[in-house]
């Protein structure tokens, strides 16, 4: 069945694991159960590339970070590349958006003062923004004014412990009620939206920012999870001996503090003890929790409206989290902690796979291509990407992806600055990675490579690629990813021809 609606779920930072369909944790999420229930859920799926801003810009452009060069967070996107809002509005939509999507706009469209440039990343043009989080939280805090909440003179302590004194992980609950919460704040926004369109076909970007830090959460959601039953951290003996691998990781391992991911905590990341990061996963999935129960909300308005099964629902990332696993947090770097994130597609209709796992290599770039293929839309001839609807009825087509790639930029920007200590230059600061069932191999522009054995070491300690014994191998698995950049080159004309009779669109026909 076509989809006459729309509804694209992005969560922030939530890793794949996570999914308790996947059989990987007792996690309680019924609503995503459902989701994967009447649904398909993607197990070897993975962002293109890291922080927000870059993550959500492949996200919603379904280019690979190597084309649409907004490679970090504050990198402005390029006004020319064409973006899932724009056409979606080609394809007869008015998109509207709830949350963000950390976008810098082209500095060649507006001016040095645009207030857009002085803030992490703003909303991307051609969305109708229905429930506006950035710039600041702006529009999350106005919301808490007006509902009569007295907003700290800093207004982020909100999401402080209600605990004088206790910082970092805790099992207290945050000043913030949930009823307050900023999951409450987008599901309200989103169902203000619905009601509104009044049965009227919709496409609805429905962004929460959990369970992205500060990490803690509000009473219940704070207790429904006991430290004490959580994995522990995935990591080697102790930070420097984890920093022996790779000069980039030992950067971040010694440049990460803990008040990035807990309001007014101090000390590193990398020094946090067994207890403390059995505590934050507990939080960790709190939070989760918390946003299931607010996209239940959502749910059961469009199954009480009779919309349920004219609804494409695709629940996603923009990323990962690190959560304690290599001595680190955040997402940064190679690991697949911070690349690998949930994929689930619940079709308008039945499909015959509802409630499999599909094993295919899939990526963010394939989510636009999917969503304009729902709709009737037509897909750019620089997408990267590729339609995931055939695999709602069957196996992958003849001659997917044999791989999964995604790349990391790390260059300067305010808040974090490698390049001098590395001593790399601003466009060497760069990684690539191409990973299938058996090897992953990381490729640096100007610092040695990785390569992994993915049978003997899944969780990626020993890097082989200096041994001669594994030079084939590297080989071979850089000969890929050259090749995998040459195929995706910018494709935005190549497949025009200047012929005697004219124009030719090689796209027609």
């Amino acid at each position: 069945m076509a989809a006459r609606n729309i509804l694209l779920i992005v969560v922030d930072q939530w890793r794949a694991d996570c999914v308790p369909w996947l059989g990987t944790l007792h996690l309680r999420t019924p609503n995503l159960d459902r989701l994967c229930r009447e649904g398909v859920t993607f197990r070897n799926h993975v962002t293109t590339c890291v922080p927000c801003g870059p993550a959500r810009a492949s996200l919603l452009t379904g280019l690979y970070l190597m084309n649409h060069r907004a490679v970090q967070n504050t990198i402005p996107l390029d006004a020319r590349h064409t973006t899932l809002p724009r056409a979606l509005r080609h394809a007869g939509y008015d998109p509207a958006l709830v949350g963000y999507t950390t976008t810098t706009p082209d500095p060649r469209t507006t001016g040095p003062r645009d207030p857009r440039f002085s803030v992490l990343g703003d909303n991307m043009d051609d969305f109708r923004s229905v429930g506006a989080f950035e710039p600041d939280h702006d529009g999350y805090f106005g919301w808490l004014a007006q509902k009569g909440y007295a907003l700290p003179a800093n207004r982020d302590d909100i999401w402080l412990p209600d605990h004088e004194g206790s910082r970092g992980a805790t099992v207290h609950p945050a000043r913030i009620p949930a009823a307050l919460s900023d999951s409450a704040f987008f599901t309200e926004r989103a169902l203000t939206y619905l009601k509104g369109r009044d049965g009227k076909p919709f496409f609805l970007h429905l962004g929460y920012y959990r369970p992205h830090p500060p990490f803690v959460a509000s009473a219940p959601y704070h207790a429904m999870y006991d430290a004490a039953d959580m994995k522990p951290p995935v990591r080697a003996a102790s930070p420097a001996a984890e920093a022996e691998q790779h000069p980039l990781l030992q950067w971040y391992l010694r440049n990460t503090h803990q008040g990035k991911f807990f309001q007014g905590a101090e000390g590193m990341a990398s020094g946090m003890d067994e207890a403390t990061v059995r505590q934050l996963r507990a939080t960790y999935y709190g939070m989760m929790t918390e946003v299931d129960d607010r996209l239940g909300e959502v749910f059961a308005f469009l199954d009480q409206t009779s919309q349920w099964d004219d609804t494409l629902v695709i629940f996603t990332s923009d990323h990962g989290e690190q959560l304690g696993d290599h001595h680190l947090l955040g997402k940064v770097g190679y690991f697949d902690e911070s690349f690998r994130i949930p994929l689930v597609l619940k079709p308008a209709g039945a499909t015959p796979r509802a409630g499999e796992v599909e094993d295919a290599f899939t990526e963010s770039v394939d989510v636009m291509p999917t969503i304009l293929d729902a709709v009737g839309g037509a897909i750019p001839p620089a997408c990267d990407g590729h339609s995931l609807l055939p695999l709602l009825d069957g196996p992958a087509p003849a001659g997917w992806r044999d791989a999964l790639h995604y790349e990391y930029d790390f260059r300067n920007v305010h808040y974090s600055e490698p390049e001098a200590e590395l001593g790399v230059r601003r466009d060497e600061s760069s990684l690539c990675v191409i990973q299938d069932d058996a090897w992953k191999y990381v490729h640096f522009a100007a610092l040695p490579p990785l390569l992994f054995d993915l049978t003997a070491d899944p969780h990626q300690f020993r890097n082989l690629a200096a041994d001669p014994a594994h030079a084939a191998t590297v080989r071979d698995y850089a000969q890929r990813a050259l090749s995998w950049r040459m195929r995706h080159a910018d494709r935005t004309l190549t497949h025009f021809r200047a012929t005697p009779a004219g124009l030719d669109d090689r796209n027609k026909g």
